[in-house]
């Protein structure tokens, strides 16, 4: 993702269509409230519409011939405070109902987006500012609800009045609307003007926002490099700089409110009064025409308010409009081509995320069932989903003639090809930028491939459902990534696992000591990102999450990069232990990690240099291999 400033629709036609599309597509659920709520607001605006027609006969017929008929005078006054405080009701009983509209709207809005960021490919990530998308799924999904409030609500109402309100005034006397009606257009100059004033100031208000978030994110996630480099100063300096244009951006939209909305409509107000009493005076006044006067004066103040409500509201809904852009720009990103069938099939619905449910209904399992079950069979349907059957001497992963680049015309990867048995254990290596990332982010399908193939047990890629390939295939990544909960909570992700599945999954990645020695054992707190742990405990709770799933083929990406000798033993231990059953592919920069693996696959620019057991590549006189070990020896 490119930063904010970029993403923004710059033409406001455009941002206005997918401002409506997303409230359309938001609030289908809730059609029957949106209809109801127009309903008793125009029966709100008819009762407002009778108040000054029974003013009028209040003066036509009783004040000025002194005509005194209580009784009838006093049904007038009540009517006239009856339908006042009757449509105040109504009003008050409307914004109730479409503000729980609009809440629930967001609500759904929010999940949506949260849930289409979750099925997001990972080049979408390569591009993405945290903090920026955290603005997006928080602060710009709650801005779509004062649009539902404004629209809804606020412009529905104001409309409905000035239009019933027109109506009764042409009722009495055309030709004193047709004043009115002649100022309308000045009223629509002025909304004109101010969108076309304030709509690049808030666009590139809100873009600076996200750049404010974005700066705190990437600051505190990375507070203690920062102190370390003394950069506290040139942070401040750079978040100062991003903070004066955003004040800037809010201060142009400013000057477009104080100058086109309430004191240009206040003109308004009073051009439109002073009209309407020339024209008066213009005329010979007769006892009816004082009962008009009334009428018209009070008409007037009923035109001019909801003028003044619309176009005040023009400063939030512009806003608004431009916040539902960026959700709208959001949401039509391509989600992840594994993702493509759940999208058909959600369309237009609230997505929960698929990742909690991956895994779910999972089977009860004996402790000893569970430790003695890991890795060594094929889990059945109670314990994870229904899984296709596969080629039983088919290899775990294929890849022929993969060619693959970031950038066109600079390709990471070139005509690679490799077979991995099932149960074998294989190690990638290479120097910096050889390829060994970018191979295991097409094998976890975070990047499509763009030539040649790749099949896993003998399915190609790109047809294995997402659920089944999650299950299929686990993953240690380099730096683990902990939740704020509990041992067991990390351990499960979500997954529908007993706590005898738990503890055998951790049992196999040999956490449980560690964690049995916390003082709550599995039920312990681990902090923010496991905050309580050290690195090489947090790698092994990362080991028994990708093993709790039962996964036939296991990833690690350099999972022994950043932890101590004596953890790398206990990791080397658990891959012993899980050789034969599970098939594993480990990229490393520890080559000791790997030494024991059945083959060792060294990449050089993208392409396979050498292939073999560790002594068969110490063989090789002036190997890459050996150059590498070697080195790494003499380090140590």
């Amino acid at each position: 993702m490119q930063a904010d400033h970029d993403l923004q629709p710059h033409d406001a036609r455009r941002q206005t269509l997918q401002a409506v599309a997303l409230l359309r597509r938001a609030a289908q659920p809730d059609q029957r409230h949106l209809g109801w709520a127009v309903l008793w607001l125009v029966l709100a605006a008819l009762l407002e519409v009778l108040g000054p027609i029974m003013g009028k006969a209040l003066i036509d017929q009783h004040l000025l011939p002194h005509r005194l008929d209580w009784p009838r005078m006093a049904a007038l006054l009540a009517g006239v405070l009856l339908t006042g405080w009757v449509a105040s009701g109504l009003r008050y009983l409307q914004l109730v109902r479409l503000s729980g509209l609009a809440m629930r709207s967001v609500r759904r809005l929010r999940e949506q987006v949260y849930g289409h960021v979750l099925r997001l490919p990972m080049a979408f990530f390569d591009r993405a500012i945290t903090g920026q998308l955290v603005s997006r799924v928080t602060n710009d999904t709650e801005a779509v609800k004062t649009l539902y409030v404004q629209v809804l609500f606020v412009m529905l109402d104001s409309s409905i009045v000035l239009i019933g309100t027109v109506c009764a005034m042409a009722w009495l006397d055309w030709h004193l609307m047709s004043i009115v009606l002649a100022l309308l257009p000045a009223v629509l100059a002025i909304i004109w003007l101010y969108q076309r004033w304030s709509a690049p100031a808030v666009t590139r208000a809100r873009a600076l926002r996200s750049d404010i978030n974005g700066h705190l994110a990437e600051s505190i996630g990375g507070m203690s490099v920062l102190q370390a480099s003394n950069a506290e100063a040139r942070f401040a300096a750079r978040f100062r700089t991003t903070n004066e244009r955003h004040y800037e951006a809010r201060m142009a939209e400013l000057r477009a409110n104080a100058w086109l909305l309430r004191p240009a409509l206040d003109l308004l107000n009073i051009v439109l009064l002073a009209s309407v009493i020339f024209a008066f005076g213009q005329r010979q006044m007769t006892a009816t025409e004082v009962g008009v006067l009334y009428a018209f004066i009070s008409y007037i103040a009923r035109v001019i308010e909801p003028l003044i409500q619309i176009t005040m509201q023009f400063s939030q809904l512009q806003q608004s409009v431009v916040a539902s852009a960026r959700v709208a720009a959001l949401l039509d990103e391509a989600s992840a081509p594994e993702h493509a069938a759940h999208d058909k099939a959600a369309h237009n619905k609230v997505a929960h995320g698929a990742a909690a449910h991956d895994n779910a209904a999972q089977g009860k399992a004996t402790q000893d069932e569970a430790a003695h079950d890991l890795g060594a069979r094929a889990p059945t349907t109670a314990q994870r989903p229904a899984r296709r059957l596969h080629d039983a001497n088919a290899p775990a992963v294929a890849l022929r003639h993969i060619g693959f680049a970031y950038v066109p015309g600079q390709p990471v990867l070139h005509d690679l090809s490799l077979e991995i048995g099932q149960g074998d254990f294989v190690g990638i290596v290479g120097h910096t930028g050889s390829g060994k990332s970018t191979l295991l982010s097409l094998l976890l399908r975070y990047y499509p491939v763009q030539q040649g193939a790749i099949t896993i047990l003998g399915a190609p890629l790109e047809s294995i459902a997402n659920a089944e390939f999650r299950a299929e295939v686990g993953l240690v990544p380099q730096e683990p990534f902990l939740l704020a909960a509990s041992a067991r909570e990390n351990i499960a992700m979500g997954r529908d696992l007993s706590d005898a599945q738990v503890e055998a999954a951790a049992r196999a990645a040999h956490a449980h000591d560690f964690i049995m020695a916390l003082e709550h054992g599995y039920d312990t707190a681990l902090g923010e990102g496991g905050s309580r742990l050290s690195v090489g405990q947090k790698q092994l709770i990362a080991i028994a999450r990708a093993l709790a799933g039962q996964p036939r083929i296991l990833l690690l990406d350099e999972a022994t990069s950043h932890i101590d000798s004596q953890t790398e033993q206990i990791v080397q231990t658990a891959l012993d232990e899980l050789r034969g059953r599970v098939t594993i592919i480990a990229i490393a920069h520890r080559l000791s990690t790997i030494r024991e693996a059945d083959r060792i696959v060294v990449l050089n620019h993208g392409r396979i240099a050498e292939s073999g057991p560790h002594a068969q590549l110490m063989q090789v006189d002036g190997g890459l291999y050996q150059r590498l070990y070697q080195l790494q020896q003499l380090a140590a």
